[in-house]
């Protein structure tokens, strides 16, 4: 097994750095208002990528927080991955032209399966699927909309288009410090060939051992995003990072 990469998030609404519970955004805990400064703190803690969502821009569905993320690119030294909002091929272009290393489509994915595979095709390596479930079924729209559409059966859509990760979040521990939802990220990892990262509900350091324990059995889990967690001081960087080792 590789080593497995840990992802901070900084989540965007309004310019600042928030978390939210569950996603639902009168729900927000500000954690800086400084998104720059926040980057090169997660960055000088030791962290190899960046995860940054526009959470405004996933509701609009169209970029809203552009300035914080220029904020981010302009300190960041390491690869970013952004997502939220970005529904067309102009704004996946724009964004990778910024320098964002990496863009994820989600609420595209569902309405607009083949947008993900002109981008992949376009840009090789740089789009990753953000896949975020409800009770096993996608939910869109920053999470205010549910499909009826299982989240397995979308990551197989994609198998063959050059998704370079699957970001699978359970919405219902996002924010919630309750643990991630082990045996659904196993069951996608184990139906696909694409990498997997996993998302929503680490709260201790034990919840990313028990990851690293699931990836001996499901190597196709590439990495992790942690948020709340890492603002609360809950979980240690330098710590958290020697258990993904």
């Amino acid at each position: 097994m590789s080593r497995l990469t840990l992802y901070p998030a900084i989540d965007l609404k309004d310019g600042q750095c928030v978390r939210l519970r569950r996603g639902e955004m009168d729900q927000a805990t500000v954690y800086s208002d400084d998104p720059g400064a926040q980057a090169r703190a997660w960055q000088e803690a030791g962290f190899a990528w960046l995860h940054v969502v526009d959470l405004n821009g996933a509701f609009a569905g169209r970029p809203v927080n552009g300035a914080a993320v220029a904020a981010i690119l302009a300190a960041a030294r390491v690869p970013v991955q952004l997502g939220g909002g970005i529904r067309d091929m102009a704004g996946v272009e724009a964004w990778l032209a910024a320098g964002i290393t990496r863009v994820i489509l989600g609420s595209a994915a569902v309405k607009n399966p083949a947008l993900v595979r002109e981008a992949c095709r376009a840009f090789p390596g740089r789009v990753a699927v953000g896949i975020d479930a409800r009770d096993g079924m996608v939910a869109t729209e920053g999470w205010a909309e549910t499909s009826t559409l299982a989240a397995g059966d979308l990551a197989e859509r994609f198998e063959d288009a050059g998704v370079a990760a699957i970001i699978f979040t359970d919405i219902g521990r996002d924010g919630m410090l309750s643990g991630l939802n082990l045996a659904q990220t196993q069951a996608l990892a184990a139906r696909i060939a694409i990498p997997v990262i996993a998302s929503g509900g680490v709260g201790q350091l034990a919840d990313l051992v028990a990851l690293r324990e699931a990836a001996r059995e499901s190597p196709r889990i590439e990495g992790v995003i942690v948020g709340r967690a890492l603002y609360d001081g809950r979980v240690e960087a330098k710590a958290a990072l020697a258990a993904l080792a």
